[in-house]
């Protein structure tokens, strides 16, 4: 079995919360382990949230999420300017903003960039999935 949600969202804030909740749903009704469920939301979170600071003059972005047996894959996708991650300058710990990346690299399993110069950016982030005891989705994913 597989799942996918794939939405095009205006980019505004507003947009985070309601492809969060549809993906933790999915995720959490599955029967994803809550911790794995939590990464994957930070993650998500953390690229829509770059998505809507930085990819000027975008004004929506494109999320493609599948969750499949083994994993969730996560591409956020927007039209902005596009960006060079080998750029981006690392905050300490402690620093409140600018951290987006560190956080999506020290949880997701594989996260991969691509620029498109002025036509946009895409992130894309992979998370392998642990179930809890008895889930529906242990069973279903598996057959």
């Amino acid at each position: 079995m597989e799942t996918t949600i794939a939405l095009r969202l205006p980019r505004d804030a507003a947009s985070v919360p309601l492809i969060r909740e549809m993906l933790d749903g999915t995720l959490r009704s599955l029967g994803v382990d809550p911790q794995v469920s939590d990464d994957i939301e930070l993650m998500l979170t953390e690229a829509c949230s770059n998505v809507i600071k930085h990819a000027a003059p975008s004004d929506d972005y494109r999320v493609h999420a599948v969750v499949d047996d083994e994993r969730c894959v996560i591409q956020v996708v927007d039209h902005g300017g596009g960006f060079d991650p080998r750029k981006i300058v690392d905050h300490g710990p402690g620093a409140e903003h600018g951290r987006g990346l560190q956080i999506m690299r020290a949880l997701a399993d594989d996260i991969r960039f691509a620029s498109k110069g002025q036509d946009g950016a895409m992130v894309c982030l992979e998370k392998r999935l642990r179930y809890a005891p008895g889930a529906a989705g242990s069973h279903l994913m598996t057959t």
